[in-house]
Parts: structure tokens; C-alpha cells; sequence
């Protein structure tokens, strides 16, 4: 299998592939604590619109889909502050719309369009240097910012009012953490596609949770288990000439599902 490094296209692939597994696992702790996956799944699906945007304007439609998403990312926290509805009917409206508004804008456009079918299911083996660079400056970004604000985001995430009394600018990390989410969704996008960027995000998380006892231990295992589910999955497809983006969830669908049986066949309790 080394002989797969020596494809510039594998290589740009593996160097995304780890990159947004270690910034999605690090988010993805926070989204299954929070309960936000609706949130995470709702945001990849409403990129739709902002990659037909970019689309029609012959302009780079992940930096679009970005700004799309992290848009819609602050309509989401103001109208989840500013009404009486929940946050899932919120969201449900809002990627409804934005798909829809996705595919009017498609239809628009004449001819085959290979791009948004990659955008679709994801192509990682397809990623440019310029688009790694760019992936790589953004989930620069949002590390600096998560590990910064690791603390007060933790205890958010278990002691909202705790926090707020202590002096913690809830409202405004809040804020922050839904425009970082965003950006790291859509940035997923362009390597598992909107259909399965939401299971990397919640998968190596949910096997963390699994194994580990402490918040440190779930971070650590957090990251491992995203890191082998995005090499193994890039190495399973490599060996069987298969889907790169699903292989690595189901890769990652697995791994979860071999750490809960293992768990229960030793008689490991929570």
C-alpha cells in the first residue's frame, strides 16, 4: 500500500483527508454533546445553494458555499433566540429552502456539470493544491479558534448558566462556535460530499464516547478513530477500487459498530 504515496493526487488526498478528520472530530465532540447533528446535516445540505451560486457566477464555489453557510449559520442562532420555534424546525425550514433554491439555480445552468456531482458525493481524490491550500487556511482558522476557547466552549457545552454567571460570553462563543461549524461542514463537503459529510462529524465522536472516561480521553480518541477511519477508508478503496468518500464512512460505520460489540462481548459497562 506504500506504493500509493507516490501519486501526487493520493497525497493531496490523504494530507485533506487527515486534516478535516482531526477538525471535524474536534468538532464533532461538541456536536453529539450539544445535540446539534440536525444542525451539522442541515448546513451540508443547504451548501447546495451556495455552490449553484458559484456555479453561475464562474467563481470558486467552495469559497461561496462558505459564505453561504456560515450565513446561514447566523440566521440559524438569531431566529433560534428571537422566536418561539425549536431549533430543528428552524433548521428544516432553512435547508429545505436552500435546496431548493440550489436546484432552481442549477436548472439554470446548461449542460453536464461534473463539479456539482463532486460536490455531491464527495471526490477526494480529485482535490487541488489550491483548493487543499485553501482548506488547509480555514481549518487553520477554526482550530486556532477552538483551541483558544477550548475551555469556555467546554463548559458551555455542560454548564450553560454556570458559564454565563461566571463571566463567560455565552451569546458570543455561541455564535462563533455556529459560524466554525459551518465552515467546517462545507469544507467536508468538497471531500465526502453533502450526502455523507455529517457522518464524519458524528462517527469517530460517537466512538470516543464509547471508550473513553474523561472529556480529554474523548478529544484524544476522538481524533485517532477519525484519523483511521479517513486512512482506512482511503486505503480500502485504493486496495478494491471503490468510492473513496463512502468506503470511508462505511469504514468509520464499522469501527463503531466493532467498539460496541467488543464492549459488549468483554462485558465493558459506561
Amino acid at each position: 500500500m506504500i506504493e500509493i504515496l507516490q501519486y501526487p493526487f493520493m497525497q493531496r488526498a490523504i494530507l485533506g483527508g487527515m486534516i478535516l478528520a482531526l477538525l471535524l472530530a474536534f468538532m464533532g465532540i461538541f456536536v453529539i454533546l450539544r445535540r446539534m447533528a440536525f444542525f451539522g446535516d442541515g448546513i451540508a445540505h443547504a451548501s447546495l445553494a451556495g455552490i449553484a451560486i458559484g456555479l453561475l457566477a464562474a467563481y470558486n464555489p467552495l469559497i461561496v458555499a462558505i459564505g453561504f453557510g456560515v450565513a446561514l449559520a447566523i440566521v440559524i442562532f438569531y431566529l433560534e433566540r428571537k422566536t418561539t420555534l425549536s431549533s430543528d424546525v428552524i433548521i428544516g425550514i432553512l435547508f429545505t429552502a436552500s435546496m431548493a433554491l440550489g436546484v432552481v439555480l442549477i436548472s439554470l445552468k446548461n449542460g453536464y456539470q461534473p463539479e456539482l456531482i463532486s460536490f455531491l458525493f464527495g471526490n477526494i481524490l480529485a482535490i487541488k493544491t489550491s483548493e487543499l491550500v485553501l482548506m488547509s487556511g480555514f481549518a487553520i482558522l477554526v482550530m486556532i479558534f477552538l483551541i483558544y476557547f477550548y475551555r469556555q466552549i467546554a463548559y458551555i457545552t455542560f454548564d450553560r448558566e454556570g458559564a454565563r454567571v461566571s463571566g463567560v460570553n455565552t451569546e458570543v462563543l455561541d455564535l462563533i462556535f455556529y459560524i466554525a461549524l459551518a465552515v467546517a461542514i462545507v469544507l467536508g463537503v468538497k471531500i465526502l460530499g453533502i450526502v455523507l459529510v455529517s457522518a464524519l462529524l458524528i462517527i469517530p465522536a460517537s466512538c470516543g464516547k464509547l471508550v473513553a472516561g474523561s472529556f480529554k480521553n474523548l478529544v484524544m480518541a476522538s481524533v485517532i478513530f477519525a484519523e483511521i477511519t479517513v486512512l482506512g477508508g482511503i486505503g480500502t478503496s485504493y486496495a478494491f477500487n471503490l468510492p473513496t468518500g463512502a468506503i470511508i464512512i462505511l469504514f468509520g460505520t464499522a469501527l463503531f459498530f466493532l467498539i460496541l460489540f467488543g464492549r459488549k462481548l468483554f462485558g465493558i459497562k459506561s
